[in-house]
């Protein structure tokens, strides 16, 4: 159907960097396709790798450069007249970088951008641009006539920033600007993780992409991992430390080594033979699919470019269980009801609220149980 898996997979691109000036890096686009339109992330200096893969985090210069841009990387130090009008002729002299005609940039810091602002005028090649900053910040941040997304910190007196080229989104909780810059303490997974779906969504229309068919990149991941059972070639269709959270079971594996192994000795080859995945809704997003499935056996999902970043699946425990028998009908109730204790020598009981296989039908088709039946479930009392 895709590819033959008795051959080996293609290698994963090994991420390198060319010095374009101290303080100014160039990485090119780290997907499977292995082109893309330029981006421009201009970041605060810091003495760790700018190729850092840290747990599983990367640094922002590998996680756009898996997103399948061509990226240059400036530090603060670096910034100068013209800084911008260099970093767009290294990516228009890079044969990765294509289309050239529109350029990207993200600026991680509020003070950073007005240093950069008053640049982007005389840079037409500049299509949007993405600033993180911080609420007190917001009054000072310096105007630009290029479509703009702003991330803030904390909480504004005012979020009436959104119109037709700008937008405006709050992090209440971020405990500062930086908050999308890993390896310091103010960096939040979630939110940072948050923030870049709602860049990818804002400038890729802006760049005209990259874009991916993120349905024939999910259905080659699950054709090799379901079908054809290679741990090799699922693999090949994941970014560099990708991981999976099996969340009811907690299990999976966060990184390359620990995800392989997961699929080697407690997945792929643990499945039923009769395994099959019937697919109920699909949900394409800018950066991933979300699936709602039925997932047959016998008993004996982010997408990061072209390359899945994560999976995360959950299902209902208890319909397992219970179909499995493991789980009884009726638990202990260990409460009192309506201010009584049960009459000696009995206990009380409640029905659990699982639904076994009819949850597979009621899935299909809406109308195969009858709703709200789970409201009739009551405690009862019985003979201990």
């Amino acid at each position: 159907m895709f590819v033959d898996i008795s051959k080996p997979p293609p290698p994963l691109p090994v991420p390198r960097c060319t010095a374009i000036s101290p303080g100014v890096s160039l990485l090119q686009p780290l997907s499977r396709r292995g082109t893309g339109p330029g981006m421009i992330i201009v970041v605060p200096d810091s003495t760790q790798s700018n190729l850092s893969i840290i747990e599983g985090v990367p640094s922002p210069l590998i996680k756009w450069a898996e997103e399948s841009y061509t990226v240059v990387e400036i530090q603060e130090s670096a910034i100068s007249s013209d800084i911008i009008q260099r970093a767009i002729k290294a990516l228009f002299e890079s044969e990765s970088c294509v289309p050239k005609e529109k350029v990207g940039i993200v600026v991680y810091n509020g003070h950073v951008w007005n240093l950069i602002a008053p640049l982007l005028s005389s840079t037409p090649e500049i299509s949007g641009a993405v600033i993180y900053t911080n609420a007190e910040e917001l009054s000072s941040l310096l105007e630009s006539s290029i479509p703009c997304l702003k991330h803030l910190s904390g909480n504004p007196s005012s979020t009436n920033d959104n119109t037709s080229s700008a937008r405006l989104y709050t992090y209440p909780s971020a405990k500062s600007s930086s908050f999308a810059l890993p390896f310091q303490d103010d960096f939040s997974y979630s939110l940072e993780a948050l923030s870049h779906t709602r860049n990818l969504t804002f400038l890729k229309p802006l760049m005209n992409g990259p874009y991916f068919d993120l349905e024939q990149i999910w259905d080659e991941h699950t054709y090799f991992e379901f079908e054809n059972r290679s741990v090799e070639w699922t693999m090949s269709t994941m970014v560099q430390e990708p991981y999976v959270n099996h969340i009811p079971t907690m299990t999976g594996g966060v990184g390359r080594e620990k995800l392989s192994d997961f699929y080697a000795n407690h997945f792929i080859f643990k499945n039923p033979a009769d395994a099959e995945l019937e697919v109920i809704s699909r949900t394409v997003g800018i950066d991933r699919v979300v699936d709602e499935f039925i997932y047959k056996i016998t008993h004996d999902f982010n997408i990061r470019g072209d390359r899945l970043y994560h999976e995360h699946i959950a299902w209902d425990q208890g319909t397992v269980l219970s179909q499995l028998d493991i789980i009884p009908e009726y638990l202990r109730f260990a409460y009192p009801v309506a201010g009584q204790e049960p009459k000696e020598g009995k206990r009380f009981e409640i029905k659990v609220p699982v639904a076994a296989a009819t949850t597979a039908a009621k899935i299909r088709d809406r109308n195969a149980v009858e709703s709200n039946g789970m409201f009739a479930f009551k405690v009862r009392e019985v003979e201990n």
